[in-house]
C-alpha cells in the first residue's frame, strides 16, 4: 500500500448538451484539487482517461487538463486508453508513477462525451473495442457482442431472463439514491423483466433494460504517496490491485467465465491479502445485466452458472452481505467511456470517507472495483480502503 486517493470531483452522468469535453474536463480536475487542499503547483503528473474513438471532434486532449490551472503547465500529462476500462487504466498509471517514486502527487482525470454523436455512429464507434474481423458485422452493436455472450449463457445454463431483470432494477433502485446517476427512476422488476414497447428486445435474450446508456460526464481524483496522504484532510488507500489483459477475439477464450475478470480478482485480493468476505461492497461493470450476473462467479460469488443464486439469496442487495453497485452502476449511473473507471473509484472513495450521502453503505470499510474494457479483455481490480 503505498498510494491513496485525498480528494474528487464527479459531474452529473447524462445528456450534458451545454458541456464540451473541455468544460468537463476543466471542471472535475478544478474541484479535486479543491477537495484535495492541493493547489496546482503540488501536481507532479497529470493522467487523463479519454476513449473517444470518434466521439468528439478534438482529439489529442491530455493537455486539455492544464486548462484548469495556469499552474498545471508544463507538468507531464498523458492519455491514456483501453476501451470501457480506459478511467481505471489512467487510475492505474498514476499509481504506477507514485509506486516508482517518479511522482508524489498525480491527477487523474476520465472524461467522455458521446450524446453528440449520431445514433448510428455511436453503435459503430462502440463497436470499435470488438474484435472487427470476427464482430464488426453484429447487429446492434457492440449490444450485440453482449447479446452473444448472453446467449451462449443461456444455452450453458439455462434462461437467466429472471436474474437479468433482478439485476437492473436492483441496479436502478440504487440509482434513486445517486445524485450523479443519468436515470434516477426505480423501475422495478416487473417492468425490467416484461417485454414492452418502451423496454424492447435489443439483442438476443438482452432487453432495453439489460443495457447501460450512452452518456457525457466526467469524474476527478487526486492520488498521493500514503506519507502524503497521512497529512491530508481525508485519504482513500488503494489497498491492492491488478490489471490483467485477455484475448481481444472471443473465440480464443470461453466467453461465458470471463476468466480474465477472474484472474485480476485473484491477484488483487492476494497481493492485498484479503478475500471477498472481507469486502463492504463492489463497483463492478454492467455495461449490461449479463455482465454483471457473470462478474458474481468470476470474483468467486458462486460457481459457474449459478449467479442467479446470489440474486435469489440478496446477497448483492443494499441490505445483503456484498452490496454490488450501491451507486445504481452503469446501468442507472451512465456510462461515459472514459469516465467510468474514474467515477467507480470516486463513488467508492466516498463511501469509505461516509461521504455517500443517500447511497451509503453502512459501516463500509473495504470496497472493491472492477472495470473491464471489450468483452472482459481489459480488466482491472482495484481494492480501497478508508485509511483516515
Amino acid at each position: 500500500m503505498c498510494s491513496a486517493i485525498v480528494g474528487w470531483a464527479h459531474s452529473k452522468f447524462g445528456k450534458l448538451a451545454d458541456e464540451t469535453v473541455e468544460s468537463l474536463v476543466v471542471d472535475v480536475a478544478s474541484r479535486a484539487m479543491a477537495d484535495a487542499g492541493i493547489e496546482a503547483k503540488d501536481v507532479d503528473e497529470i493522467v487523463l482517461g479519454h476513449f473517444n474513438a470518434g466521439f468528439s471532434p478534438q482529439d489529442f486532449t491530455a493537455s486539455l487538463v492544464l486548462q484548469a490551472d495556469s499552474g498545471l503547465r508544463f507538468k507531464p500529462t498523458t492519455r491514456v486508453e483501453n476501451a470501457c476500462a480506459t478511467g481505471s487504466a489512467a487510475v492505474h498509471q498514476g499509481l504506477k508513477s507514485i509506486a516508482a517514486k517518479a511522482a508524489r502527487i498525480v491527477l487523474v482525470v476520465g472524461v467522455e462525451q458521446m450524446t453528440k454523436t449520431p445514433v448510428p455512429e455511436i453503435g459503430q464507434n462502440l463497436l470499435k473495442a470488438s474484435y472487427l474481423p470476427e464482430d464488426g458485422e453484429t447487429p446492434a452493436g457492440f449490444a450485440g457482442v453482449f447479446g452473444k455472450i448472453a446467449d451462449l449463457y443461456f444455452q450453458r445454463h439455462g434462461d437467466q431472463s429472471d436474474a437479468l431483470a433482478k439485476i437492473a432494477a436492483k441496479n436502478h433502485q440504487n440509482g434513486v439514491a445517486n445524485p450523479f446517476a443519468q436515470m434516477r427512476k426505480d423501475l422495478g422488476y416487473e417492468f425490467c423483466r416484461a417485454e414492452s414497447d418502451k423496454n424492447p428486445f435489443v439483442a438476443g435474450p438482452l432487453k432495453r433494460t439489460d443495457c447501460s446508456l450512452v452518456s457525457d460526464g466526467a469524474a476527478a481524483l487526486v492520488l498521493a504517496d500514503t506519507t502524503t496522504a497521512l497529512g491530508m484532510k481525508k485519504a482513500v488507500a488503494v489497498r491492492g490491485g491488478a490489471h490483467v489483459q485477455d484475448f481481444l477475439p472471443m473465440s480464443k477464450r470461453d466467453i461465458v467465465q470471463f476468466e480474465g475478470c477472474a484472474e485480476a480478482w485473484r491477484r488483487a485480493l492476494a497481493g492485498a491479502n484479503l478475500t471477498l468476505d472481507d469486502l463492504s461492497f463492489v463497483e463492478t461493470h454492467d455495461c449490461f445485466t449479463i455482465a454483471e450476473l457473470i462478474e458474481y462467479e468470476a470474483m468467486g460469488l458462486a460457481p459457474q452458472g449459478q449467479g442467479a443464486r446470489v440474486l435469489e439469496e440478496g446477497t448483492t442487495y443494499m441490505d445483503g452481505k456484498l452490496p454490488v453497485n450501491p451507486s445504481g452502476g452503469l446501468k442507472a449511473k451512465g456510462h461515459p467511456i472514459g469516465a467510468t473507471g474514474v467515477s467507480m473509484h470516486v463513488v467508492s472513495a466516498m463511501q469509505l470517507a461516509g461521504e455517500a450521502g443517500d447511497m451509503q453503505v453502512k459501516g463500509a470499510e473495504m470496497g472493491g472495483v472492477f472495470n473491464m474494457g471489450g468483452a472482459a479483455v481489459a480488466n482491472y481490480v482495484s481494492i480501497l480502503q478508508a485509511l483516515k
